[in-house]
Order: C-alpha cells, then sequence, then structure tokens
C-alpha cells in the first residue's frame, strides 16, 4: 500500500508499508520526487532487492559477527575470516553509503602490501559476508561485484614440485619423530592436519592401507582440534611396503589402541601447524632446500600422474571432493594428446618391428 499526500506546509507525504506492515514516509518538496521515490521502493520489491531504510545505518563491521556465529565453519576458516573482516578498510562504513568504490580502494591499499593470493583470499571472505547481507536484506547490492583482483601467476608456475634428490635429503636429515610424519606426506600424500590425525588404528598393516577419517587444527598456543577432513577426503590410502618399514619402526613398542596417536606433540596431542612447521624448517635448511610441506603433495601426485594414474585415481588419492579440483591443479602436468598420440604410435612400431631401427634400415635400404 503507498500513498502520496500535500501537506499544510506545501511539502508532499510519501508512504508505504512494507512486508511486515511496517510504516515508511518521507517528505518531498515536490510532487514528482515523492512518486519517483515509490517507484524506485516498487521496483526494488518487485526485483528482490528492497532494503528496509532502518539497515542503512548498519555497517559490515556489525553485521558481520552475526553472520560468522550461524556458520558451519572450521576454527582456521574462522580465523582466516575474522582477519579479512578486520583488515577491511571500508567495515565501518554504513550499508546505505556503501559503494563499489570503496571495495576498490581496500583492494589497491592490499594490493600495494601484500601478495596477491593474499589479496585475493582475503577479498573473496569479505564477498561472503557482503553476498549474505545482499541475501539477508541489509544491503540493496553486491558491492563486491566486478571489482578486479591483482593477477596471481599460473599455478603451473607457482607450483613447487621438489626432486626426489631433495626429498630424500630431507628425510635423511629430519627428527626421527618428525621423519615419518613427513614420508605420509610425501609417499602417501597427506595434508599436514591429515598425517598429524593419524593414530595407530588407521594403519592396517597387512592390508597396506590407510583410513583418513580426521585432521588436526590448532586453535591456539598448545592447543588442536580435533575435526573431520575436508569435505570428500575420508579415504583409503594405498601405503607402499617401504612406507609400511618406515611406520612400522617408528611405532613404540607396546603402543596399542584405538587412541594412541601416531605422532606426538610436546603435550602428548598431536603435534599442530606450529610444531611441525618448527621441524619442517629445521630439516629443510638442515638439507639446504627451500620448499613447503605442502609441496611433498605436489611431490605425490606429480609422482602417480608419471605412473599413468587416471584423473580419478588421482582425486580419490588425494581426497578431493571432486575431479575439477584435481584438474584445476594439476591438469599441466598430465601429458598432452599430442604426447599421448605419439608414444602410443611409438608402441605400435615397436611390436611390429624389433627394434624400430630395423625399420628404418629397410627403408634406407
Amino acid at each position: 500500500m503507498a500513498s502520496i499526500k500535500k501537506r499544510p506546509n506545501g511539502s508532499w507525504r510519501a508512504r508505504y508499508r512494507d512486508a511486515d506492515g511496517k510504516e515508511h514516509a518521507r517528505h518531498f518538496p515536490r510532487k514528482i520526487d515523492a512518486q519517483n521515490w515509490l517507484d524506485e521502493v516498487t521496483t526494488a520489491v518487485k526485483t528482490g532487492r528492497y532494503v528496509d531504510p532502518a539497515h542503512d545505518r548498519e555497517t559490515l563491521g556489525e553485521y558481520y559477527p552475526l553472520f560468522r556465529d550461524r556458520q558451519v565453519w572450521t576454527a582456521g576458516t574462522r580465523t582466516a575470516a575474522d582477519i579479512a573482516v578486520k583488515s577491511c578498510s571500508f567495515s565501518g562504513v554504513p550499508f546505505g553509503k556503501l559503494r563499489r568504490s570503496h571495495v576498490e580502494a581496500w583492494v589497491k591499499g592490499m594490493s600495494d602490501q601484500l601478495a596477491p593470493s593474499t589479496v585475493r583470499t582475503r577479498f573473496n571472505y569479505v564477498k561472503i559476508v557482503v553476498r549474505a547481507a545482499v541475501a539477508d536484506r541489509r544491503l540493496g547490492e553486491d558491492v563486491t561485484a566486478g571489482v578486479r583482483l591483482p593477477a596471481t601467476r599460473k599455478r603451473e608456475h607457482a607450483m613447487v614440485i621438489p626432486t626426489p634428490e631433495q626429498v630424500r635429503d630431507v628425510l635423511d636429515v629430519a627428527d626421527e619423530h618428525y621423519a615419518p610424519l613427513f614420508a605420509l606426506c610425501a609417499f602417501g600424500g597427506l595434508r599436514l592436519g591429515e598425517a598429524a590425525g593419524v593414530q595407530l588404528a588407521d594403519i592396517d598393516f597387512p592390508r597396506r592401507t590407510l583410513h583418513v577419517e580426521r585432521q588436526v587444527q590448532r586453535v591456539g598456543a598448545g592447543v588442536v582440534e580435533i575435526r573431520a577432513p575436508k569435505y570428500g577426503s575420508e579415504r583409503d590410502v594405498y601405503l607402499p611396503d617401504a612406507l609400511l618399514q618406515v611406520l612400522s619402526i617408528h611405532v613404540e613398542p607396546g603402543a596399542i589402541g584405538d587412541a594412541e596417536w601416531l605422532f606426538r606433540g610436546p603435550h602428548g596431542n598431536p603435534p599442530d601447524r606450529a610444531v611441525v612447521g618448527y621441524w619442517w624448517r629445521k630439516a629443510t635448511k638442515a638439507a639446504d632446500v627451500d620448499f613447503h610441506l605442502h609441496d611433498l603433495r605436489h611431490f605425490y601426485a606429480s609422482g602417480l600422474i608419471a605412473a599413468g594414474c587416471d584423473v580419478v585415481t588421482v582425486q580419490r588419492a588425494l581426497g578431493h571432493s571432486n575431479a575439477s579440483i584435481t584438474l584445476s591443479v594439476y591438469s599441466h602436468l598430465w601429458p598432452t594428446a599430442e604426447d599421448t598420440t605419439r608414444r602410443a604410435a611409438a608402441g605400435l612400431m615397436g611390436q611390429v618391428f624389433s627394434p624400430p631401427a630395423d625399420f628404418v634400415r629397410t627403408v634406407e635400404g
């Protein structure tokens, strides 16, 4: 219901009631201005962009805690989102005055100080909150839409895959308690948190299989949280005999029971990222190499691909939720159609002419 009425003082009073029955009114010097305002409100209602004017004074900083507390987030995701919103230069700007230019200025400021990947990560978290505010009818439009971000390097150029010699050197000098954990990452493809959360009962030595069903996340100094692995990441990993031998040697005599952690931190709990990171940096420094622990997962994936494993096999081994993720990360490692065709043709020649050089001599003769 909407109406326009002339006031005794000559101004025009436009009013309407929203879906909740609440009345809203504004006064204008001209009737045409009042009508234009009502038309805008009507259009916003029909297109689903209507926002109660009371929310115009609300800010992203005020809305975020309400949004965050109803999310099913891990402690790590929550911390990352907190940092992103805290760094947001427009978190105190009222929604009614928030514009795309505020977002662009924030991105530009970050780009002058942070790596492109960090800028993109923080932007994406804030974008999630902004879109939620739009969906909750707190904000009229997504002001992050179309904002250009700094270019990042292509995965094939940014990815670091250590050589077998580098991996061997690190394992040779690593602390005897953490070397098996590093080996699990290199030859089982486990993420750091997954490797830290392995229990003895997870390993089926006769079947040479490891069941990944949890991960360790750090929630404070010396405090860890045991959670289910990332969505789609619970899986069976098929371990080579040599790795099983490393793990069996590592197991302490008499360490039995479902609750026995394969790796222990300083307080008897599974080691967290900070603890493992310390021993990893110490090992890489001693080995005189420079790559991250997560690069061991790339090392494992590259080995599977080089051995001829297909996309689905690699996906399941790494615990990706779908094959498209695997392809987006590792597609550049698979041989091209030209490479596959060339090898197939070479194989055919090898079957007909043994060795193929005989065929060359035959033609030349």
